[in-house]
């Protein structure tokens, strides 16, 4: 039997342990992960890949583009895409820091408990990979999003980048303490908190019985939460008329959408895994 090759491709210099974990419950047999990957780079290593393999065997070799720098991932991403021609191509998948998956295993459990198309969403901490991705997933599903930063000139160069990337217009707003993301979110229907592990974003005293608020979601796993007052293992818990979804909560769905997106790498040699084709997944076995 054809064993299944996965080229991890990740612009740290160490690559991801998790995702290497990962690709092997996946389905891959072996995974052969490189850091410090640059754009400029891939050429050889696609060429590797496509030109290995016959017509029926290409399918068993893909390639899994990650590290914590987006723009330097999706450049990676796309570099690998140009050098396809004709039948000259494997999968490949792109999840930069669980970005697209983690976001879009969150999006879609928001949009199973509340409709998203009109909502009104607010991302904290919303210029990092996660947060870019669940801002524009939560657009393309309809909802009027702004995100959130420290600094002005960051979150509105991470807006423009989305809206270049995606086509869809997303507000920035500088809050660069708890009062500001407090007036931020004010208003609300759904609030998603995408700040890095033990950063805490917003008190509980500035959500709790805020008018309109439906959903609360937050992908910090470790204490300080982003958001007070909840549980990370939170799945759909209510409180008081608002359902909240911790890390642990999303992420028992992340990691079965992750694993599900490496599988069907394998299926085919033409999947091009991002950010519309992992939500959609998501939205199917959620």
């Amino acid at each position: 039997m054809t064993a299944k090759l996965l080229f991890q491709l990740d612009t740290d210099a160490m690559p991801s342990v998790f995702d290497r974990v990962v690709a092997i419950d996946g389905g891959a047999d072996h995974v052969f992960a490189q850091g410090g990957v640059r754009a400029e780079q891939v050429g050889k290593l696609v060429e590797g890949a496509i030109y290995t393999r016959g017509p029926k065997e290409k399918r068993f070799t893909a390639f899994f583009v990650g590290g914590s720098d987006l723009a330097a991932a999706e450049a990676v991403f796309a570099a690998i895409g140009e050098r396809y021609f004709g039948g000259f191509r494997v999968s490949a998948m792109l999840d930069a820091n669980g970005c697209n998956s983690t976001a879009a295993a969150a999006v879609a459990l928001i949009g199973r408990a509340v409709p998203l198309a009109g909502a009104r969403a607010v991302v904290l901490a919303g210029t990092g990979p996660v947060g870019r991705r669940a801002a524009a997933m939560l657009a393309l599903e309809g909802a009027a999003v702004a995100i959130t930063g420290r600094q002005a000139a960051r979150t509105e160069a991470a807006a423009a980048a989305i809206e270049a990337r995606f086509g869809v217009r997303v507000a920035a707003i500088e809050a660069a303490d708890g009062a500001a993301r407090a007036r931020a979110v004010s208003g609300a229907d759904v609030i998603f908190a995408a700040g890095a592990a033990g950063q805490g974003l917003i008190a509980e005293a500035d959500w709790r019985g805020a008018r309109g608020l439906r959903v609360v979601a937050d992908c910090n796993p470790e204490p300080p939460l982003g958001v007070g007052g909840i549980a990370a293992s939170d799945k759909g818990k209510d409180y008081g008329g608002v359902l909240t979804f911790g890390a642990l909560g999303i992420g028992g769905l992340k990691l079965k959408l992750h694993r599900a997106c490496v599988g069907q790498l394998f299926e085919r040699n033409d999947r091009m895994l991002d950010a519309a084709e992992i939500l959609a997944l998501a939205k199917e076995i959620a």
